[in-house]
């Protein structure tokens, strides 16, 4: 193949609850359950994703959730309730690519905040564009953004293990990541620690 650029490869053992029906809320494809493995692998260019669907599809079991095609980058997400199959499925994409796990890139958080209890006008204008749960006046609001985009599923997964939280939004595509996740301060923290670290434990170029 072309050169492609491995961007974000991102094995997620078991889907939360929240993450899981958040994608089934917003993906066009066929739907996880909480619990199930999944892989989000971006790649550019975005037109090569078309290739890494093809090749998990016809080697694995595995079903896509959402394959997005964007002019500079491509994103594909798989799930199975076998990590197995999910595990099976990175190997031949990889393999497709000529490319190592170790070869993508390393995520960088290019910002991260915590907004304390928000006010009731600032609740409504994020509720406005969001698909998850509602941000209540009083609560913390968690914001973080990653480059590549594709890793901010993972720290949501990670953040969402940790902590008692509400998923407010989740982009896992285009030039940045971004997550919103709302609840009480202790908790927020709690989230906000959880998912900068898995981020700092992911390893690539």
């Amino acid at each position: 193949m072309s050169k492609i650029t491995l961007k974000t490869y991102s094995f997620i053992d078991s889907l939360q609850p929240q993450l899981a029906t958040y994608v089934g809320t917003t993906a066009r494809g066929f739907l996880p359950i909480p619990g199930d493995a999944a892989l989000y692998v971006e790649i550019a260019p975005g037109i090569a994703i078309n290739t890494v669907t093809d090749v998990a599809l016809k080697s694995t079991k595995v079903r896509p959730a959402m394959q997005i095609v964007e002019r500079a980058f491509g994103l594909l997400e798989v799930h199975h309730h076998d990590q197995g199959e999910v595990r099976q499925a990175g190997s031949a994409i990889l393999e497709t690519l000529e490319l190592k796990e170790e070869q993508r890139q390393k995520p960088k958080i290019v910002s991260n905040q915590v907004i304390r209890s928000v006010e009731p006008d600032h609740a409504i204008i994020v509720n406005s564009n969001r698909w998850g749960n509602m941000l209540l006046p009083g609560q913390s609001l968690f914001i973080l953004e990653t480059d590549p985009a594709g890793y901010i599923t993972f720290a949501a997964n990670e953040a969402e293990k940790a902590a008692n939280i509400s998923l407010v939004e989740v982009r896992p595509f285009g030039a940045f990541g971004r997550l919103w996740m709302a609840g009480t301060e202790s908790e927020i923290d709690s989230a906000r620690e959880a998912a900068i670290k898995a981020l700092e434990n992911i390893t690539g170029q």
